[in-house]
């Protein structure tokens, strides 16, 4: 049976990010402030917006670069950033996409990557 203390005897085995507290009386701070996050989930229409966002962002780079280009690769980036984080785009963040995406006009429109861009943005805001 053993000793009283090896009946009160507690044995963990690995743990990470976790702080714990055994016996009455305890008071547990757990100061890690690495946190593991899983990336929210996505639908598949901000999936496809997503890959069009990181496709025509490597696009651009081929082609001279002008004011609505830069602004275009700015909410680009925004909407990237939002995805990721949020698991969506705002429809204010679609919005100010799809502007952008007319603004530059002629020169995205020729891309495939463009095309896409503003029919998955088209699908998200509805027309």
């Amino acid at each position: 049976m053993g000793t009283p203390d090896e009946q009160r005897s507690v044995h963990l085995g690995t743990v990470n990010n976790s702080a714990i507290g055994i016996g009455s009386g305890n008071t547990v701070t757990n100061t890690n402030t690495t946190t593991n996050h899983a990336a929210p989930p996505r639908d598949p229409a901000h999936e496809e917006l997503l890959l069009a966002v990181r496709q025509l962002r490597a696009d651009l780079d081929r082609l001279v670069t002008t004011d609505t280009t830069t602004v275009l690769d700015a909410e680009l980036v925004s909407t990237e950033e939002e995805i990721e984080e949020e698991g969506r785009a705002t429809p204010g963040r679609l919005a100010r996409l799809r502007a952008a995406l007319t603004a530059a006009g002629p020169s995205v429109e020729v891309l495939a990557s463009g095309a896409a861009a503003v029919a998955a943005v088209g699908s998200l805001l509805g027309g």
